[in-house]
């Protein structure tokens, strides 16, 4: 063992324990990966910034920005619209028909991105037909990750390893080559979760609570030449969008049967929506209702805010556009002492607010508290108190007056921004299916086919670059730029071989089965404690090595480590979307130890199986 051999493997158990026990944070240990590496002269200059330049970050942050449109769009929460339908099936089988429905987006879009919009759609399902969230959100982070591993763009540690096997074999993984395999492992998997599916949790409280699905009161008042009048409420936009939630109708001071969908909507009802930010800037920005400003600083009108659909062929002219362009939201926390408290929505409305509208307020108390006082007035139920939050248009110019006060402490600033349209929505999805054909049919490469589906959507303007800016997880950008030279510099040193060495002396005499079952099982459990993508620059070139000395394929080699580095389920800290499940509080850690821990164990076996047959 030489000298430069001890010193990768010092680097190596370094990050090993800065990863487990999180001392910082995965950009910043990629740092210190990269500078140990040139300060021991493992790698070049050259070498320690290839991360940067790699085929494989670049298609996985192209993947990242695809994502990103699809979600900007509406296209993912499209795709997975049709759910409510599971409200009257036995929640085992709702389970498995949303693991698969997750599972198969998931093999073309980021596993992280079709979470979070699962998250957002179980909440509706809790809240409207009381679907229990503890059923559903740990079998649909395990459902993500397996889906991500049937074809070659699901995850970035399929891209990660077939740039690998590029590297040391010259050839690269085909785009559905593990399909098959793949989806054998989420069916499998999906039978587990139906048999374990009495361990998991029953409902723990709100997901508002626990994630950030922040969701506001709105009161709306319907005027005379709004098309949504006499028209049946279960008919119109707020009964169809799942995220929009209606908790009262008042007419004449009396509520209305809100069971009733086929009940008329009228002029001069009052309606209390509770919906999310996202929609009710969708709503706004379609015109189902709009604010009035006068020039004078106060506001004259005793209406609360209006609902006016506003028709394609009344378009506002050129100027009222731009003057509406230029609002932005901002979400203020009332303090201690702010003149705000006691006050409802109508009542700001008559307060010298310079050049502000309030739209809507967050209450601090959770929905069912809300909804045990439904039978307070609007006006009363609206009121603000310490902790509440306000939703207020304004001009950039009068931002400094908000945020200079002593009561009120202004916590996020959101730019108005057009609402995804259907157009834009298809779009997406067209694009999205081009790159997927493009890469595919080998018309292209997958890193040509996806920076072309990128271009196509920035140019089509179907993300905006500041989104891309704000959403792109350059965590894993730099993870990934910073393991890809530790990779390099395993290679320099001759680690790789030196290991693959011991290894053969070790199991000289054995069978390919034993040989894949352990190389299995090493980087599943490294991928636990690690990241799968480090675990799959570490495991990969020992796999392919370990091959080369048994002359054997190194293809079954290549895909058990992908899948074994993929396969994360035991712990809740070796893939980003069981953490994120993780920290929200309805599960132990007992859950994925017990579940995700015989997913694994069958996995292992079956994987290990199939694998060896194909040597």
């Amino acid at each position: 063992m030489t000298i430069e051999i001890i010193g990768v493997f010092i680097i190596i158990a370094a990050v090993i324990i800065l990863f487990a026990f999180e001392i910082f944070p995965m950009d910043k240990i990629s740092f210190c990966i990269i500078a140990a590496l040139l300060l021991t002269g493992l790698v070049s200059p050259e070498e320690a910034v290839s991360g940067f330049s790699n085929k494989a970050v670049i298609t996985i942050l192209c993947l990242m920005i695809l994502a990103i449109g699809l979600e900007e769009n509406g296209a993912i929460t499209y795709l997975a619209k049709g759910l409510k339908i599971l409200k009257n099936w036995p929640v085992v089988l709702a389970t498995v028909a949303i693991m698969l429905i997750a599972g198969s987006i998931s093999a073309f879009v980021s596993s992280t991105a079709v979470v979070i919009v699962f998250i957002k759609i179980v909440a509706e399902l809790r809240e409207k037909y009381q679907l229990p969230p503890g059923k559903l959100l740990l079998p649909i982070s395990f459902a993500s990750i397996l889906g991500g591993s049937c074809t070659l763009m699901g995850t970035s540690t399929n891209l990660l390893v077939s740039n690998i096997a590029a590297r040391y074999t010259g050839e690269k993984l085909g785009f559905f080559e593990f399909s098959l395999m793949g989806g054998t492992f989420l069916v499998i998997s999906i039978g587990i979760i139906a048999l374990f599916y009495r361990f998991l949790p029953k409902d723990t409280g709100e997901l508002s609570d626990n994630y950030d699905l922040d969701r506001y009161l709105l009161t709306l008042t319907v005027e005379e030449e709004s098309p949504l009048v006499d028209k049946p409420i279960g008919e119109s936009f707020m009964f169809k969008e799942t995220d929009i939630t209606v908790l009262r109708l008042t007419r004449y001071g009396y509520d209305q049967n809100l069971l009733n969908h086929h009940l008329l909507i009228k002029p001069n009802d009052v309606i209390l929506l509770h919906c999310s930010l996202e929609n009710l800037q969708k709503m706004r920005g379609e015109g189902y209702f709009e604010v009035e400003q006068e020039e004078k600083d106060h506001f004259t009108s005793t209406k609360t805010t209006q609902i006016k659909k506003v028709a394609d062929s009344d378009k506002k002219d050129k100027e009222d556009s731009e003057n509406t362009d230029e609002n932005l939201l901002l979400e203020l926390l009332l303090l201690p002492g702010s003149r705000f408290l006691g006050k409802n929505l109508t009542e700001l409305k008559t307060m010298l607010i310079p050049r502000a509208i309030p739209l809507a307020v967050n209450k601090r108390k959770k929905l069912r508290i809300l909804r045990n006082r439904l039978h307070q007035s609007n006006h009363e139920f609206t009121k603000l108190h310490v902790g509440d939050r306000l939703l207020i248009q304004t001009k950039p110019e009068y931002v400094s007056n908000f945020e200079n006060s002593n009561n009120l402490a202004v916590l996020n600033q959101y730019e108005g921004r057009t609402p995804a349209t259907p157009f834009k929505r298809n779009l997406s999805i067209l694009i999205l299916i081009a790159t997927i054909t493009m890469a595919a049919t080998g018309v292209f490469e997958v890193m040509t086919s996806v920076i072309t589906g990128t271009l196509a959507m920035l140019l089509f303007k179907c993300v905006e670059l500041n989104r891309i800016y704000e959403k792109i997880n350059w965590q894993i950008i730099f993870l990934l730029a910073g393991m890809i030279p530790l990779g390099i510099a395993m290679s320099n040193a001759k680690a790789d071989t030196w290991i693959t060495e011991e290894l053969l002396a070790l199991m000289s005499g054995q069978q390919p089965l034993f040989i894949i079952g352990l190389l299995f099982l090493t980087t599943m459990i490294l991928s636990s404690v690690v990241s799968n993508n480090a675990t799959a620059i570490i495991m990969a070139p020992i796999g392919i090595s370990l091959a080369s000395g048994l002359n054997l394929d190194p293809k079954p080699f290549i895909l058990c480590v992908m899948f074994a580095a993929n396969f994360s389920f035991f712990t809740p800290l070796g893939y980003q979307t069981n953490a994120l499940i993780y920290s929200m509080g309805i599960y132990k850690f007992k859950h994925f130890l017990v579940i995700g821990g015989v997913i694994s164990l069958v996995l292992w076996i079956v994987g290990t199986l199939l694998l060896s047959a194909m040597l």
